[in-house]
């Protein structure tokens, strides 16, 4: 059973008892396709709460492709996840040869293109955000290359395992809490942003908790 109040207080800013340096920061995982704009706005919120509360963010992959491919789609949908298969490869491509350092910088630079420039043509997303981060062009070949998809179909079940078939992107852990969302927009920030992680960790840490939901009045405010 999650410990709540020990979790809450390991990630609120503090100091290591005695020695004035700040305490050892909590280790934040959030699984991301860069293809959801609703992972992006949650990616945008744990950035700040970096900054208000002491924790640090693995950033790692899982894949809409994936989760929906054996499921009836309506074609426009379908056709989006048909496309999506290419940016999640690179990632994983570039996360093999050159380390987790590039998977966030990666997100960043596609997310960039995709949610906020509203760029369409994936081959050149990727092309373009591999410039930007500074990696090899040839990686943008992993987009049509299944050759990796058994890594990404591994960094996908590792997220969704935590939580269940039934949610999508994003998927967040800490420890032994771990949940789907938040959907929220725009994204908090300063300590706005550290008081929604506080409570996301309070009720994912209450045992027997599933859900709490509400109708989505309006779409990601890309601010």
């Amino acid at each position: 059973m999650p410990n709540m109040t020990a979790t809450a207080t390991r990630t609120s800013k503090a100091t290591a008892r005695g020695t004035g340096r700040p305490a050892k920061k909590a280790a934040v995982r959030m699984w991301f396709d860069p293809a959801c704009p609703w992972a992006w706005m949650t990616s945008r919120w744990l950035m700040e709460v970096e900054q208000v509360r002491d924790i640090e963010v693995d950033w790692r992959v899982m894949s809409l492709s994936v989760l929906n491919e054996k499921r009836d789609l309506d074609k426009g949908y379908r056709k989006l996840m048909d496309v999506s298969w290419g940016p999640v490869r690179v990632i994983i491509a570039a996360q093999e040869q050159y380390g987790d350092k590039v998977v966030k910088p990666l997100y960043d630079a596609m997310g960039t293109r995709i949610h906020l420039q509203k760029q369409r043509d994936r081959d050149a997303i990727i092309a373009e955000s591999l410039e930007e981060v500074g990696l090899p062009e040839e990686l943008a070949k992993a987009a049509h290359q299944k050759k990796y998809d058994r890594a990404l179909r591994r960094s996908h079940r590792e997220g969704i395992d935590l939580v269940g078939t039934d949610v999508g992107t994003p998927v967040i852990a800490l420890d032994d809490i771990a949940f789907f969302g938040p959907v929220v927009t725009p994204a908090p920030k300063g300590e706005a942003a550290g008081r929604l992680w506080d409570g996301c960790l309070l009720v994912a840490g209450t045992p027997g908790f599933y859900e709490i939901k509400r109708t989505r009045t309006q779409g990601p405010i890309f601010d």
